[in-house]
């Protein structure tokens, strides 16, 4: 499963640029959609994929990259929970809580998470390596509980020690 990219947060003010090597993804973005406005989305998982979340500084470079209104940028960074306005840690994880991972023992793994990062809802530790969520539904409801790594990798059927066990090889580098 692949990690999160980022080490360093983008700066809130002043100019950000993609890499070469981005530009090139983004160009063959937009060769997938009829119009510049429908790649929005996937040029936004580019921005946060490189640098760990959407900056202001980075929306107002989407717009002006992509030629399209601020607002319509802003709008989306700020509609989807899946978009990072913020800097967020190393490892972020969404624990889903709705019913059925709540039956299942999701409010255990909650707290075993919480525990073990030290931290709580929203926050992200000190030490930049973690930072959690509540998650409404990540939906897996047959395979619950499960949480969600950095947006882009899953964790089903899930125990307090499975999670743990998961948190220490992410804490000691390790695949996972």
């Amino acid at each position: 499963m692949s990690q999160h990219h980022a080490s360093t947060p983008l700066p809130d003010t002043g100019p950000v640029e993609f890499s070469s090597a981005t530009l090139a993804e983004y160009y063959q973005i937009l060769t997938r959609y009829p119009e510049r406005r429908a790649a929005l989305m996937p040029v936004l998982w580019l921005v946060q994929r490189d640098f760990g979340w959407i900056s202001p500084a980075a929306q107002l470079y989407v717009a002006e990259l992509m030629d399209l209104p601020q607002a319509w940028v802003e709008g989306v960074v700020s509609f989807y929970t899946m978009y990072w306005r913020r800097p967020m840690g190393r490892s972020h994880l969404a624990v889903c809580t709705n019913l059925s991972c709540y039956l299942r023992g999701a409010e255990h793994i909650y707290e075993a998470v919480c525990n073990r990062a030290g931290i709580t809802n929203g926050e992200v530790s000190a030490d930049g390596k973690w930072s959690i969520e509540r998650a409404e539904c990540l939906g897996s409801c047959g395979t619950a509980p499960m949480l969600q790594l950095n947006n882009d990798a899953f964790y089903e059927n899930l125990t307090v020690e499975s999670v743990l066990d998961l948190m220490g090889k992410l804490d000691r580098g390790e695949k996972v």
